[in-house]
């Protein structure tokens, strides 16, 4: 009895790349992989040429040289005299430092409006409505410059709080229990100060205040404390289905501690006072950051409130009715339930709103705020025409701010995600 034999296997063929789909995908990626170098390499090559035919050469020794021009707002002391990497160094602190309160601003008004959009009064609805679209439909760099215009054309001169010898009053009154003043200049507000300062420890970068990071530690301490609390509070509930109460525990422990170090170290505020023809004494923040700030937060707002409206209403209204046979009142249905699910559809479009504001903040030249941009990308650019050097360096800059902003949320979105049994 004969058996037919197996056919004989085929050697490799070069045509098994493209029309064999177990070489095909990796054909396509060598080549495009391939194409890309040799692009870069070409886009390399070109620019070397070019810098060559200019007389110029590829480096950053610029940014030791000094920097020859002042910077009205800063986070940390510069002079004229210093280095353009300082003077880098203090935009990007002015970009950074813009970013956060206009990310923390737009969250908190945006979350206001979202959630008052879907309220069952007509005329608060509809305002809220009137506030996105007349927002959201114009182009952010207005917004900045009518926040500007307002603050400069609005506002009064320093001048106008001077009191009047014979009516003891001034023509403008200050606000706040006179401790901030709005003029057509800057905004004077109280400074932070302390009777028993521990001091401050000079470095490289910035002096380091001890009081400030002393109070920062014991923040830390006291959230971790508190997280712990509430844990312990969590698992006393699922073993008896009690939960203990936990509220003054949680206020004891998140302010007292910070309150002692407070009295401690002698804290209080020092309210702004006219001598001359400004103010002394407190903080005068500029109005192109005032603007820039505003600007930046009504605008990311809107589109925030829309994402809120949008992430609560994905949630069922099971939910909303269930929690209101359970005996919630409405206000702590959205504050217990329907928000913390909300959070799942809520922070992915979140994330591009925070990256967006903070790319946003580039429009700071529009109105003279001295941030990254204004700097590396204004002043000393055109001083030591290194455009390629600063415009890259300016660029990995940005891409690292963003991919750090992605990264934080991202970790923060993986924590209130459903977790599956």
């Amino acid at each position: 009895m004969t058996s037919a034999s197996d056919a004989p296997e085929q050697g490799f063929r070069l045509s098994q790349l493209i029309y064999d789909t177990r070489y095909r995908s990796l054909t396509i990626q060598v080549v495009t992989f391939i194409l890309v170098m040799a692009g870069a390499a070409w886009l390399v090559d070109n620019t070397i040429q070019n810098l060559n035919q200019l007389g110029k050469d590829f480096n950053f020794g610029f940014l030791s040289n000094r920097a020859g021009y002042d910077i009205g707002q800063q986070l940390i002391p510069y002079t004229n005299d210093n280095t353009h990497a300082r003077a880098l160094l203090v935009g990007l602190l002015n970009t950074l430092w813009v970013s956060i309160l206009g990310c923390a601003a737009a969250t908190v008004l945006g979350i206001f409006v979202g959630v008052l959009r879907l309220s069952h009064n007509w005329l608060v609805a509809r305002l809220m409505t009137f506030y996105v679209e007349m927002f959201r439909n114009i182009p952010v760099l207005l917004w900045i410059l009518v926040c500007l215009a307002l603050l400069t054309e609005i506002t009064p001169s320093p001048n106008a709080y001077k009191i009047n010898p014979e009516t003891g009053e001034s023509a403008v009154s200050m606000l706040l229990f006179d401790s901030i003043a709005l003029t057509n200049r800057y905004t004077a507000i109280p400074a932070i100060e302390f009777s028993n300062s521990l001091g401050a420890i000079d470095t490289a970068f910035a002096p380091i205040s001890l009081n400030f990071l002393l109070i920062a530690v014991v923040l830390i301490v006291s959230i971790w404390a508190n997280r712990r609390l509430q844990a312990h509070a969590h698992k006393v509930q699922d073993d008896t289905g009690v939960r203990p109460v936990t509220w003054w525990k949680s206020l004891l422990i998140l302010f007292g501690p910070l309150l002692v170090v407070l009295v401690a170290l002698g804290f209080h505020l020092v309210s702004p006072t006219l001598k001359g023809f400004n103010f002394t004494g407190g903080v005068n923040v500029s109005n192109a950051f005032v603007a820039l700030w505003l600007g930046l937060t009504l605008y990311t707002a809107a589109f925030i409130a829309e994402i809120v409206r949008a992430g609560i209403m994905a949630i069922s209204k099971g939910q909303t009715e269930a929690s209101f046979a359970l005996g919630l009142r409405p206000n702590r249905t959205m504050k217990l339930v329907i928000l913390p699910q909300a959070l799942r559809v809520i922070i992915p479009p979140l994330i591009s709103q925070y990256l967006n504001l903070t790319k946003n903040s580039s429009l700071a030249i529009a109105v003279g705020y001295m941030d990254l941009r204004g700097t590396l990308g204004g002043i000393t650019l055109n001083q030591t025409g290194r455009e390629l050097e600063a415009i890259l360096l300016m660029m990995l800059i940005y891409l690292a701010i963003s991919l750090t902003i992605s990264g934080l949320m991202n970790i923060y979105n993986k924590s209130v995600k459903l977790k599956e049994r």
